[in-house]
């Protein structure tokens, strides 16, 4: 079992999760994330990764991947710990004489984190990745279901399976690069853009509709899948099968926190982002409270409302007002 101590804990690391990670840093906090996801990003890196974004402040448009580096980036001087591919799930409180309790999570991965408060971002919950037919052997050899740096694709034979945003936009992404690009949708009809589709079908992907991967093979890694559909089975080489196939996502451990819950679905908070139980906050799509927006741009407020009161509650004597960051530049890591 690895242990692990710090101030914060944030609990999920899409770009609400990511900008609390630097907020942290800024109010001096030493800070860890957790995230289900084998990578940062969330759901913009899980859905669509290479699609603008047009409402976040300052940023005419952005493209979900470059939002998510730059957020990295701007909370890589505080050197937050990434706990990826670990999904938060058991939640002790350890009495402290004269000091808020001590909050111990523990993750599927068993990790122990021992933390003074608990900022949940984790969007709409824990992200699940719809599993493939056949291929699941070959995952983290050839397989995966991210495409965080396109550089591993030069020169690979390429099949990706899916119909919606994500699949289009990796498939668009990839065929410069890669030696073959195969998209697979076991329907006629795409769930992606129309603007994206139509770029598709003007490229030299190979798109292959009402089929699917039935089996993939190789020797240690993956080497070639099977398709198969209605003109029958097909083999093509294969040295990276990308599943975007979509993700189920829930509460999953969080419902056992003792968290007050709407619809089910979201956590309650009020006005400092606080959520029912002492030294857990909530901030970001999964947080509610009257007249709640779900927007990124709303969550990066949430979230740096909720690490502003969380350093009050680990230190009562601290200023709840950090002050403005043009105020002292200076402070940020060398």
């Amino acid at each position: 079992m690895t242990s692990l101590e710090v101030d914060v804990l944030i609990v999920g690391a899409g770009p609400v999760g990511l900008f609390g990670a630097y907020y942290a840093g800024v109010r001096g906090l030493k800070t860890a994330v957790v995230d289900s996801l084998s990578q940062v990003g969330g759901q913009v890196s899980a859905m669509y990764p290479e699609k603008q974004i047009f409402d976040i402040a300052g940023f005419p448009a952005v493209s979900g991947r470059r939002l998510i580096t730059n957020l990295v980036e701007q909370a890589a001087p505080y050197d937050p710990g990434y706990l990826l591919g670990q999904e938060a799930q058991r939640l002790d409180r350890v009495p402290r004489d004269g000091r808020p309790d001590l909050l111990m999570v523990k993750t599927s991965a068993g990790t122990e984190i021992s933390a003074g408060a608990v900022v949940v971002t984790g969007g709409i919950g824990t992200f699940t990745p719809r599993p493939l037919p056949a291929g699941e052997e070959f995952l983290g050899r050839g397989l995966e279901y991210f495409v965080p740096d396109s550089a591993d694709y030069l020169g690979k034979d390429v099949v990706v399976v899916g119909g919606g945003d994500s699949a289009v936009d990796w498939a668009l992404m990839l065929h410069p690069i890669a030696a073959s690009v195969t998209l697979v949708h076991r329907r006629a009809a795409f769930r992606a853009h129309h603007g994206s589709v139509a770029r598709l079908r003007a490229s030299p992907v190979e798109i292959v509709t009402d089929a699917q991967v039935t089996a993939a093979h190789g020797n240690g890694r993956l080497e070639r899948v099977e398709i198969s559909g209605a003109d029958g089975t097909r083999t093509l080489p294969c040295q990276r099968l990308v599943a975007a196939l979509g993700f189920t996502a829930n509460l999953g451990p969080l419902r056992e926190w003792g968290l007050d819950l709407h619809d089910n679905r979201h956590l309650v908070v009020d006005s400092a982002m606080r959520t029912n139980v002492p030294g857990i906050f909530a901030a970001g799509d999964i947080a509610d409270y009257g007249g709640k927006v779900r927007l990124i741009a709303v969550g990066f407020g949430e979230v740096a409302t909720a690490v502003n009161n969380a350093a009050v509650h680990l230190d009562p004597q601290a200023q709840l007002f950090p002050g403005h960051s043009t105020d002292s530049p200076a402070s940020v890591p060398a």
